[in-house]
């Protein structure tokens, strides 16, 4: 027979062992460490604007300057005197290699999606230096959460704040580019290379060269083209970009002049899709959107099984003052 004692002996290096086996790591359950994430608050911290605050006429004006309107809708009118405080702004669109790092500092994937959505959003997903797709929730989220991270006032930009920064501090600027307008080498067969925005000719190169098949639906790198004067880079194109504001297409009437946010409620509904938030950018520049001045609008919400296929955002941090690096 075995005594107490043995069978303890026998028992407790088994236990040992067994406490020691670690259980298979769930797909979503990265772990980042304090470097890693050191270097990308610093890197956050390294890509932010100052924007000196200041005067400047919101919304079209064309009329004003050409004698004719830029954004052909109504809503981007009339043209008024807006007051804003400095802030700081980041120079680019929300990677997908920062969302993704979001996303595994809370044990989370991507958003699912339907079967028939699947390969496309595995796509979009797999190209780091590309624009996040996501809805205006999951930005504010992430922004907010650049505020947890840095102890920073972080937020989504206001639409104000949005078209002074596009517009190099409010220069009447059509396009938010190194020059002001549209920069392309027209090339026979469609190959037309942009010089300062992405066209779709270079949409296929770079999915071509990143190993996907979204052709001219693919993202580009947000640093592909030059920054406007203010340094902040595309915001001609890549993806429409969240701003804080609830949309009001007759905002602009009776907009606050100092450091207007939007209505303090939503109000506009649109075809039976609920409240929309304002956006701002655009997807592909076509020569109409993507102006300084356009806005626009879409559900903050997507509807469970799809992805946000055209909207990303960038962040700002509500100070005066310009952010110690």
């Amino acid at each position: 027979m075995i005594s107490v004692n043995k069978l303890l002996i026998i028992i407790i290096p088994v236990l040992l062992l067994t406490g020691c086996d670690k259980p298979e790591s769930s797909e979503n359950d990265k772990n980042i460490s304090q470097a890693e994430l050191n270097n990308f608050i610093k890197n956050i911290k390294t890509n932010l604007i100052f924007v000196e605050g200041g005067n400047f006429e919101m919304g079209d004006f064309g009329e004003k300057l050409y004698g004719a309107q830029i954004d052909p809708y109504p809503d981007s009118k009339p043209l008024h005197t807006v007051e804003l405080t400095s802030y700081s702004m980041s120079k680019f669109k929300i990677s997908n290699r920062d969302y993704h790092l979001f996303l595994d500092y809370y044990h989370q994937s991507v958003r699912d999606v339907r079967d028939a959505l699947k390969d496309d959003w595995a796509e979009y997903n797999s190209t780091p230096e590309t624009p996040a797709r996501i809805d205006w929730y999951e930005a504010a989220d992430y922004c907010a959460w650049l505020g947890k991270m840095t102890g920073l006032p972080f937020s989504l930009p206001t639409e104000a704040q949005w078209e002074y920064a596009a517009r190099s501090r409010g220069q009447f600027m059509v396009l938010p580019t190194n020059t002001g307008k549209a920069d392309i080498e027209f090339h026979s067969g469609g190959k037309n290379r942009g010089v300062n925005l992405g066209t779709e000719f270079d949409r296929e190169q770079y999915a071509l060269k990143s190993g996907t098949r979204l052709r001219f639906y693919s993202s580009l790198p947000g640093d592909a083209f030059p920054p406007n004067p203010l340094g902040i880079y595309d915001m001609a194109g890549n993806g429409f970009e969240w701003v804080n504001d609830w949309y009001d297409p007759d905002y602009y009437i009776n907009s606050p002049h100092k450091d207007p946010r939007g209505p303090e409620k939503p109000g506009f509904e649109y075809k039976g899709k609920g409240y929309q938030k304002a956006v701002r950018s655009s997807d592909t520049y076509n020569g109409i959107v993507g102006s300084t001045v356009g806005r626009t609008f879409r559900s903050p919400k997507v509807t469970e099984g799809d992805f946000p296929e055209n909207m990303t955002a960038r962040c700002v941090i509500n100070s005066p003052v310009p952010v110690n690096q």
